[in-house]
């Protein structure tokens, strides 16, 4: 198994890999992208890194995954992988732009005040512009953030809005033109934009074999730079190549493990078995169209348990697999 703590060579390829240190994992919304986020975070934790996970869209998604309570607007530490250890936030732009007055107009007490009038709500929901550079600013913040000479975080893995509005809210630049020409704004969201376009910075975009995602994921590729990698979630092994199974072979088969194999049970399947090579083939062809997008892409298994910490960490694993596989290919560009 790849991805453990027992050499450092499946970690080193891990790095080496998924070199950018701000990863924003965006999608589909249905894809299952937070969790893709989640196992990436753990991913990049071991070999005792520190990585933060971030969310933006008040979803509190980052949460039930861990097995926590309610994440605050603060850092708290979620969980430990491979030695290192994932600290998740929840980005609140209520809060963020509180802070963001204390910290530019020395406005704590009285932004307080403004809180309680309803002013925050009102700036943030009047300008939705303003709300995704108050979002952005505060994972740049925490990407660029040092201590001593050392950055805080190893990386950040943000669980990004979905392809629909990734455009427009990594658009922060444009964004805040809309609001002010000059100023701490302005300053801010160009800083932002700087990071979001450079190579510390990749777009993950996470699918699912069917004809919307894959279209999504084609057009958000056009749209966006700093493109990372196609992530094909929930992905299942083929069971059967063709459908020529006869009734009178699957009965045998029935019977052979046990189970009932009367002749409408023996139809029955027979009837499923041709759907799901229909459905295979659909999947084939929506591979295809994936491969064709022109980015490294790779492949997750379906949890037929759900989604708890252990399936968290077989995705972690499997995405350091993963990696190792493509060594020797280009990292993010």
């Amino acid at each position: 198994m790849v991805g453990t703590n027992s050499t450092g060579k499946d970690i080193g390829a891990a790095k080496r890999a998924w070199s950018a240190r701000l990863h924003i994992v965006t999608g589909k919304g249905g894809t299952g992208k937070t969790t893709v986020a989640g196992a990436l975070a753990l991913a990049l934790a071991r070999g005792g890194r520190r990585t933060l996970l971030v969310e933006v869209e008040g979803r509190q998604g980052i949460a039930p995954m861990f097995g926590v309570g309610q994440l605050p607007y603060a850092e708290r530490k979620v969980a430990s992988s491979g030695g290192g250890e994932v600290r998740a936030l929840a980005v609140d732009a209520e809060e963020a732009l509180l802070e963001y007055l204390d910290m530019f107009y020395k406005l704590g007490i009285a932004g307080r005040a403004l809180q309680k009038l309803g002013a925050i709500d009102f700036a943030t929901t009047i300008a939705p512009g303003m709300r995704d550079v108050l979002l952005t600013g505060k994972v740049k913040e925490a990407t660029t953030r040092t201590e001593s000479g050392h950055r805080v975080y190893d990386a950040v893995v943000l669980d990004a809005p979905p392809t629909g509005r990734i455009g427009r809210f990594l658009n922060v630049t444009a964004e805040a033109a809309r609001l002010a020409k000059v100023g701490p704004i302005k300053t801010q969201s160009e800083g932002v934009a700087a990071v979001l376009r450079s190579p510390i910075a990749a777009v993950h975009l996470v699918t699912l074999l069917e004809e919307m995602p894959v279209q999504e994921t084609a057009d958000a590729v056009a749209e966006l730079s700093a493109l990372g990698r196609v992530i094909i979630n929930a992905t299942r092994p083929p069971l059967a190549t063709d459908g020529r199974i006869t009734a009178t072979e699957l009965r045998k088969g029935l019977a052979a493990a046990g189970l009932p194999n009367d002749r409408a049970t023996a139809a029955g399947l027979a009837h499923e078995t041709k759907d799901y090579v229909v459905r295979q083939a659909v999947e084939q062809s929506m591979r295809a169209d994936v491969e064709e997008i022109g980015r490294p892409v790779i492949e997750l298994p379906f949890l037929p348990g759900g989604m708890n910490r252990a399936g968290l960490e077989l995705l972690a694993t499997e995405l350091i697999g993963a990696s190792k596989k493509a060594n020797g290919t280009p990292a993010e560009q």
